[in-house]
Order: C-alpha cells, then structure tokens, then sequence
C-alpha cells in the first residue's frame, strides 16, 4: 500500500481499430480487472480488452 490509498496494480485497457490503447479502469485483483474485461467483451464491439500489471517502479 501506498499513503495515498489502496494499490491497484491491474489495468484493463481497450485498444481500437487503429490501434490506439486507453485504460479503462484498475483494480485490485486480477480476476476482477478480467471480469470487467470480459464482460466489456460479450458487448459485440469492434475493441480489444486487455489485462495488464502495473510495473510498481513505474507508479
């Protein structure tokens, strides 16, 4: 943990067509950030969704 709160040290992140990538959201756990990503999936959009750990040493 940090002073400023709780880590989240998981991303998910959704790239487009064009390939331009953009964090959706972060959580705690990685099977939370992959029930969010899953279901962002099921919507039928053209996106990918992706999880990802964020490196501490770059927080």
């Amino acid at each position: 943990m940090t002073d400023s709160g709780a880590v989240l040290p998981w991303l998910v992140i959704r790239q487009d067509e064009g390939g331009d990538r953009y964090r959706v959201g972060r959580y705690a756990t990685r099977a939370e950030a992959e029930r969010v990503a899953d279901g962002l999936d099921t919507r039928g959009n053209q996106q990918l969704y992706v999880v990802e750990k964020v490196d501490r040493a770059a927080t």
